[in-house]
This record gives structure tokens, C-alpha cells and sequence, in this order.
């Protein structure tokens, strides 16, 4: 799974040339990672101001509002890819144009339904 960390409001301080460059980019990798096949799914996450929290505390549940932690950047999404190694996810992720303005993205290996292989 690659996930995709942003900084909060990186796409208001890009031009508009900027924008159409990023979705650009992120279309022709999803493109290709469809294609061939490696593509298993994704998605983007809402605006982390509509996050809640919900930890153990100690008189009970707690409740907070944004995102879980405080950070540079915030969790902005997930694509799910089915490569033949961890070194063909780490090319796609740094492939990925949002780490171009301050983004990271995390590859981490999804755990099987069945146990807890990876």
C-alpha cells in the first residue's frame, strides 16, 4: 500500500499550471499501474479538518477533532498496488508527484486477511 502524506493546503499555494501538472502526473500512474495490471485500488481522503479521533483516556472514550497527530504532514490518501517486489513499490511511490512539493509517501505491505503474513 502506498500512502500518501501531504502538507494541509499544499494545492491552495500552487498555480493553476501547478494543479493541472500534479492530476496530470497522478492520472498517468494510475493509467499505467492500471494497464499492466498493478493497480488494485486508491482513494483520497476528505479535508483532515472533518477527522475525529477516538482514543482510550482515562475516564473513558475520548473524542477530538483532526487528524490523529500532530505532523508537517497529514494522511491524504491510499493506492493499493500488487507488485512483484517492495523495490517496484518504492519506483511508484517515487514516481508520485506530490512528494515534488513537500509530500511523502509511506510504502508499507498489507497484512493478508487470513493471518498475519504479509
Amino acid at each position: 500500500m502506498l500512502l500518501i502524506h501531504n502538507r494541509p493546503g499544499f494545492l491552495e499555494t500552487l498555480t493553476e499550471q501547478e494543479r493541472q501538472w500534479l492530476f496530470g502526473e497522478v492520472d498517468t500512474i494510475m493509467k499505467e499501474l492500471a494497464e499492466s495490471g498493478e493497480l488494485v485500488g486508491g482513494q483520497a481522503l476528505a479535508d483532515p479538518s472533518t477527522t475525529r479521533t477516538v482514543r482510550r483516556g482515562e475516564g473513558g472514550t475520548v473524542v477530538t477533532d483532526g487528524p490523529f497527530a500532530e505532523a508537517k504532514e497529514q494522511f491524504a490518501g491510499t493506492v493499493v498496488v500488487d507488485c512483484a517486489s517492495v523495490e517496484r513499490a518504492v519506483e511508484i511511490a517515487s514516481r508520485w508527484p506530490d512528494i515534488r512539493f513537500g509530500g511523502a509517501m509511506e510504502v508499507r505491505a498489507i497484512m493478508h486477511d487470513a493471518g498475519a503474513e504479509m
